[in-house]
């Protein structure tokens, strides 16, 4: 009795540092859609995969993958679905041709900010509601917010853009619902993955581009090739990525090993928002030294623009019952978020 005692204890002392002394180890690859350099747009699942090591104390390991190393970026979904690989990183709004109501949970033309968008995802239904808008199109997986920054640049463009009839016939590299948008104003409108956009830029294959923030469109080098950079971001006000995990494998994961991932993106989540917040400034105060015209969009303009958003958004909710559930859910927490927003927050002019 007392070796049968001493056996408990010890294996008690295990499932402390585990989670579970009987669990299985997770041993996880991971392709992600962004190389993780990038700051606050790739570097979260790095983060993730190390802190997912070092709090398990071996439990979870998850590995890596660079962009294209093993799944392609916009393969990533399927591949996790169909349990090629555990999991996957990445920004979901690549697959709104598979599920169109997932850009609305990666970002939204003239949508929330980071934080208002992470209110309603952790605390509005947002998290439970895109478990079951998969689910509803098929495919098996878990979906965990693990990251997000704020607003990207409205696009780098060879030639100045005065106007929205100067959208009309351009080639442009645009994402998700602000693509669609584009597409209504006469775009040509085509997607890539970030890695190649520097060389189409550069050879014409396309005119403009938008991807990200300032502190990674300088590591991408847009600068070079383009002089004309627009703001504000009013096509993706925030941009959340990912970790997608296999059912199955989600499944095989004990409350620990879950809890653990979760509170791993959670915290990622606010961390790569924090990188990118510390780092645009800098950058977008050197562009000037290197040519660059950081142009604001009119207002004028910005309405106008809204008012295409406002169409796409109808025809797209029209279309898909998962993204009208979605948007109105949205929709209807800004309502009173703004109550909140504009009396609380001080005026940006101040």
């Amino acid at each position: 009795m007392k070796l049968f005692k001493t056996l408990m204890g010890i294996t008690g002392a295990i499932a402390l540092t585990t989670g579970s002394a009987f669990a299985d180890n997770l041993r996880w690859k991971m392709p992600v859609a962004f190389a993780t350099n990038l700051p606050g747009l790739g570097s979260p699942a790095a983060w993730v995969a190390d802190n997912l090591t070092t709090a398990s104390d071996g439990s979870i390991q998850v590995r890596v993958y660079e962009p294209g190393k093993l799944v392609p970026p916009f393969d990533i979904l399927q591949s996790v679905s169909d349990g090629k690989v555990a999991a996957g990183y990445t920004w979901i709004g690549y697959d709104q041709g598979k599920v169109p109501a997932v850009p609305l949970f990666a970002a939204v033309p003239f949508g929330m900010k980071p934080s208002p968008y992470i209110g309603w995802y952790y605390y509005g239904g947002g998290h439970e509601m895109l478990q079951e808008i998969y689910a509803n199109k098929g495919f098996k997986v878990h979906a965990q917010l693990c990251g997000i920054i704020g607003p990207e640049t409205a696009g780098w463009y060879k030639d100045k853009i005065d106007s929205l009839d100067d959208y009309k016939g351009l080639k442009i590299r645009f994402a998700g619902l602000g693509g669609k948008v584009l597409e209504k104003l006469g775009a040509s409108v085509t997607m890539m993955p970030g890695g190649e956009l520097y060389q189409a830029l550069e050879k014409g294959t396309i005119d403009a581009t938008e991807f990200s923030m300032p502190a990674i469109d300088q590591l991408l080098g847009f600068d070079q090739v383009a002089k004309y950079n627009l703001f504000p971001g009013w096509h993706q006000q925030f941009t959340a990525q990912y970790m997608l995990i296999n059912k199955d494998e989600w499944a095989k994961a004990t409350k620990a090993q879950k809890a653990l991932i979760e509170a791993s993106c959670t915290a990622a989540t606010t961390r790569g928002l924090a990188e990118g917040e510390y780092k645009n400034g800098a950058v977008l105060a050197g562009f000037q030294e290197k040519g660059v015209h950081a142009d604001q969009i009119p207002r004028d303009v910005l309405l106008k623009l809204k008012a295409v958003t406002d169409e796409v958004m109808k025809e797209e909710a029209a279309k898909d019952a998962d993204f009208k559930r979605a948007y109105e859910s949205q929709r209807d927490f800004m309502k009173t978020y703004r109550v909140w927003d504009e009396r609380a927050y001080l005026p940006a002019d101040l």
